[in-house]
């Protein structure tokens, strides 16, 4: 990786600087939401159980450390406490106490059964920002059932337009319903935080309920929208569009490439590169509601003329013309990419144990600037004997 040089943004100067925000979050979707905050300059203390955040168990790991769970934990403090303790329960209320936000992701419910839940913490410190994520929300018909990304991703509809046509159902391979949940957390502790700042005196927190379920259902906005337009459930189409056409992958000489020409104008000069004016006279796909009907037929008939060359020529020529095309890259030419390059995603990281690694730094820019993050991952309780320290000469003070 080449040496940055575009600016970085100082810690001072990123939008959350000031902000503490205490996390009880294992796995993805908390995990996730609690980073992007640090990477927005939030102190993130993540309390972990005992025996650690699950992730920290997952592979690869190296030298006694995950990359799973460094890839969602970077830039926090960690403590593991034993909640079901009363002084380490003491402890989490008054880290909590000191905090400007709150994220969980357990099930609904174990917050509360811990003495942790927003109940206690609206009358205690009624300014405090209370994020809960969980499968199906905190009240309900299911709120009390748990789930992961595959089950969420089943039960919102996901997993039922994925795929080829004639295939076993098919889930989205990046976790999209653990990451939408930690995406709409984060933004929506955002604009409390925006709101409590401006609210004066009397200005309140809130709790703000995130159900994965409900965040993946939001997010098939089109999906929806066709359902509800034609009263019937969209169905799966591979890497194929309802309504545009051609706008998926094709296969030529050596391999596979995508295009997405959804417009009149794009199909034209799809025409003009394949070398095929006679589609533009055929009624088939003089629309492009029409060449979505008829996409199979304009498929087969495009591909005959991709065999002829590579996945690199291809893609030139439509750069060329101006019509979105990609190669179907795998993550590591994704990550060889010279936009990412430029964009500097890549950042060197460091395990708590020491092993030299790399990870995908925050993708966002504020005035052209890289926001420079700490990629560095905690150790299991790295940080809490400071906390404890911290905590035992507060209460020593308070009882003089």
């Amino acid at each position: 990786m080449k040496t940055q040089t575009t600016p970085s943004t100082p810690t001072s100067d990123r939008p959350l600087a000031g902000v503490k925000v205490i996390e009880f979050c294992q796995v993805a979707a908390g995990p996730f939401c609690g980073m992007l905050l640090a990477d927005y300059g939030a102190d993130v203390i993540k309390i972990e159980p005992l025996e650690g955040d699950t992730l920290r168990q997952w592979p690869p790991i190296k030298n006694g450390d995950s990359e799973n769970f460094a890839s969602l934990n970077r830039s926090k403090r960690s403590i593991a406490l034993d909640l079901k303790k009363a002084s380490d329960l003491e402890l989490a209320r008054r880290l909590v106490m000191e905090a400007d936000v709150l994220v969980e992701n357990n099930r609904a419910g174990a917050m509360e059964r811990l003495g942790l839940g927003w109940s206690w913490f609206k009358e205690h410190k009624p300014t405090l920002i209370y994020c809960s994520i969980s499968a199906y929300g905190q009240d309900g018909p299911r709120s009390g059932e748990g789930g992961f990304d595959l089950t969420m991703q089943a039960a919102a509809g996901v997993m039922s337009v994925t795929g080829e046509a004639d295939g076993a159902p098919v889930k989205c391979g990046v976790p999209i319903a653990d990451f939408t949940a930690g995406l709409y957390a984060a933004f929506s502790i955002s604009s409390a935080l925006a709101r409590l700042r401006g609210g004066g005196e009397n200005a309140q927190g809130c709790h703000i309920d995130v159900p994965m379920f409900a965040t993946t259902i939001a997010v098939g906005a089109l999906q929806t929208s066709e359902y509800f337009g034609t009263d019937r459930n969209p169905r799966r189409l591979g890497s194929a569009h309802p309504r545009n056409a051609p706008y998926q992958a094709f296969k030529c000489a050596d391999g596979w490439f995508a295009i997405a020409a959804g417009n009149n104008k794009l199909w034209r000069s799809v025409c003009e590169v394949a070398d095929t004016p006679e589609l533009l006279q055929d009624e088939r796909f003089a629309t492009p509601g029409l060449r979505a009907a008829n996409q199979e037929q304009l498929k087969d008939l495009l591909e005959i003329k991709f065999a002829h060359a590579s996945i690199n020529d291809w893609v030139s020529r439509f750069a060329a013309a101006g019509v979105p095309s990609a190669p179907i890259n795998g993550f590591a030419e994704a990550l060889a990419d010279p936009q990412s390059e430029h964009l500097q995603l890549v950042h060197p990281q460091t395990l708590p144990g020491g092993t030299q690694t790399r990870t995908v730094g925050c993708p966002v820019r504020f005035d052209g600037d890289v926001i420079e993050v700490n990629t560095r991952p905690p150790a299991l309780n790295e940080h809490g004997e400071a906390l404890r320290s911290a905590y035992e000469t507060t209460t020593t003070a308070m009882e003089r």
